[in-house]
Order: C-alpha cells, then structure tokens, then sequence
C-alpha cells in the first residue's frame, strides 16, 4: 500500500485539489460514488421512519464504500482519517460534480 504523507491545507480549497488526485481510479470514484448516493436513501428511510438504524446504515454506506475505494482500488489512507471535516465535505463536492458531469465515474 502507497502511504503518503498529506501536509495539512490552509484552505478547503486546497485540500479538494489534492483530495481529488487520491480519487483517479474510475472504480474507487464509482465506489464513492454508489455509497454516498446509499446513505442519501438511508437517511431519507430514517427521516420516514424514524428508525435510528438506518443512520448508522448511512455511515457504513458513505464510508464502507468510499475505503474500500481506497484500501483496494486507489491504495491509499482516506483522509477522513486524519482530516475527517474537510474530507466529509469534499466527498460530496465530488459527489455533487459527478452528478453534474463535472467529473468523470
């Protein structure tokens, strides 16, 4: 596995340029992709039902598939790990530029 030492950005929108050269592998954006667009249905299932389980099924979505993503396609440490704010909204930056066509799955 590649482990690369990420410095700490001064500006979200420095850390999203770098975000997006760990998440060059169409499987590992796929992956991110399926997961996030799961926990969206996971949490509007909670928000009918009420049923505290399916935030938890929304955080194994966001997450499961965005390291697995990671651990097996792109081989690097997700950055949620060391910088989990940023991480979680430049997750659905990407997230959002791919429903747009902006970037590629």
């Amino acid at each position: 596995m590649n482990v690369i030492s990420h410095k700490t950005q001064q500006s979200f929108a420095e850390f999203y340029t770098s975000y997006l050269t760990d998440h060059t592998d169409r499987t590992s954006r796929q992956l991110h992709f399926f997961g996030s667009t799961l926990s969206i249905i996971f949490l509007i299932l909670l928000a009918l039902s009420g049923n505290v389980w399916w935030l938890l099924a929304a955080l194994v979505a966001f997450y499961g598939f965005g390291w697995i993503g990671h651990f097996q396609f792109e081989k690097n440490r997700p950055r949620s790990f060391k910088q989990p704010i940023y991480s979680f909204l430049a997750a659905w930056l990407m997230y959002w530029q791919m429903l747009t066509g902006q970037i590629s799955f």
